[in-house]
């Protein structure tokens, strides 16, 4: 698929906040003297030919009360890494989960981002994922300040 002006404008617009309206489109489609129902239907269209992978909301998850967070990071052994991973990947809490190769001298390697709406469901998140997942080896990485949270701009 050959990517055209309009295409390229949508793409941008998209990869940034798009208006919380009914007609959230209406304003880029009138600036690129096109329609709403174009503009969507090239989206679609990206999405079958797999340029656009995933397109959807981002919660701002301290706007919603979520201001405590934490990167729990979990030893995994061999046997099972996928298997402990989907367990931890399923938790309406955990926004990211990655399983990731590391240092000797760390021995964790699997990476949890749990948010909560405090220090004791936080915890108690932690507890339940422990005894769920059979894994009683980790370590809490807490969040102390973000720094930086933006997604990747492509165009």
């Amino acid at each position: 698929m050959k990517l055209d002006k309009i295409d390229l404008e949508i793409l941008k617009f998209i990869q940034g906040d798009i208006p919380l309206s009914s007609k959230p489109f209406y304003k880029l489609a009138d600036s690129l003297n096109t329609t709403e129902e174009d503009i969507i239907n090239r989206i679609k269209k990206s999405q079958a030919k797999g340029i656009i992978r995933r397109f959807g909301a981002v919660l701002r998850h301290q706007k919603a009360g979520y201001n405590t967070n934490a990167m729990v990071a979990w030893l995994v052994g061999e046997n099972n890494p996928d298997e402990i991973g989907e367990i931890m990947a399923q938790h309406p809490n955990i926004s990211h989960c990655y399983l990731r190769e590391v240092p000797p001298q760390f021995a964790y390697n699997l990476f949890t981002m749990i948010h909560a709406k405090s220090k004791l469901e936080l915890e108690e998140i932690i507890s339940d994922l422990s005894l769920t997942s059979k894994i009683s080896n980790f370590t809490i990485l807490r969040s102390v300040k973000e720094l930086k949270k933006t997604s990747m701009k492509y165009l």
